[in-house]
């Protein structure tokens, strides 16, 4: 007898099957999330040290411009890497 677990999965197969990756693949979606995580990691360390000099500094203003440009970059990058990633399961890279 099977769970539910395994119906919801059988029936979620035959509506969208899942794809398998290559080798080749899974070695370039990897590579792509380290890529994106360092380069989310540099920004996030260039703009928080503007950050601390702002915050030194007692301009408010210019923090939250900055936060708010964290959390877009941030975003940004997310989005391109999603779409790179995307690429690669479809064999387009």
């Amino acid at each position: 007898m099977k769970s539910s677990y395994e119906l919801a999965m059988e029936r979620l197969n035959k509506t969208a099957p899942a794809v398998k990756l290559t080798a080749t693949q899974k070695k370039q979606l990897a590579e792509l999330d380290a890529r994106y995580t360092a380069k989310i990691a540099g920004r996030e360390i260039a703009l928080q040290g503007e950050i601390a000099g702002a915050t030194a500094a007692g301009d408010l203003e210019k923090v939250e411009t900055l936060q708010q440009q964290l959390i877009n970059e941030r975003k940004k990058i997310q989005s391109e890497l999603e779409d790179k990633k995307e690429n690669v399961r479809q064999g387009k890279l």
